[in-house]
């Protein structure tokens, strides 16, 4: 199912919608700040194994982010964050940035096996932050691909629909998505490093 929600002034019933779908333990495609990805709630174990499936590797391997609306949820799903990663955090959140963190053992321990790190966002758009704020958990979610061999993502929210009707709950339509994914910054070490530049820019 394909819900059209208006970018710069959702409607309240639609998000409703499509919380309730999350709540039931659905799969939704939803736009951000970058790209469209596929999201679940973060204690759906089913739908976790289901996201790792459709990038064909188990859980364990799968990189998937954890969307926060702020960075409450920070110290929940982290181990110990710097003052300098902190600081660097606040500076550039929300926005098209990912920083691979520590997992802490919040962290269901399906998501978490053998795996010690998380990568966690703060997307600077307007329907999933209204999302993010009437759930009580956060999400998780992986990008959606396009099989173009030149284009790596899918931005065309009626084309993503017609493709995985038949594999989530439901796609919504934030207008046309990006082609270039979040900046991520690896912040495991003393120093953070970026290891994919992508839409988001530091300014050093």
């Amino acid at each position: 199912m394909l819900l059209e929600i208006n970018p710069k002034n959702p409607n309240p019933r639609d998000i409703k919608k499509v919380v309730e779908i999350l709540n039931s333990g659905g799969l939704v495609i939803i736009p951000t700040d970058t790209v469209y990805a596929v999201a679940c709630k973060i204690s759906n174990l089913k739908g976790i194994e289901s996201l790792a499936r459709k990038r064909g590797k188990k859980v364990h391997k799968a990189n998937f982010s954890i969307l926060c609306r702020d960075l409450s949820n920070l110290s929940h799903f982290s181990l110990s964050v710097s003052n300098a990663v902190f600081k660097l955090m606040k500076q550039v959140l929300p926005g098209p940035f990912t920083f691979i963190l520590k997992a802490s053992h919040a962290v269901p321990r399906l998501f978490r096996e053998n795996k010690s790190t998380i990568g966690i966002r703060v997307p600077d758009n307007i329907i999933l932050q209204t999302i993010l704020n009437e759930m009580d958990e956060v999400l998780v979610t992986t990008s959606i691909h396009d099989d173009n061999d030149i284009i790596e993502y899918m931005s065309d929210p009626v084309e993503i629909e017609a493709k995985f009707r038949n594999d989530v709950d439901l796609v919504i339509d934030g207008g046309a998505g990006g082609n270039v994914p979040s900046t991520i910054i690896d912040c495991t070490e003393s120093v953070p490093e970026v290891i994919r530049q992508g839409k988001g820019i530091l300014l050093v």
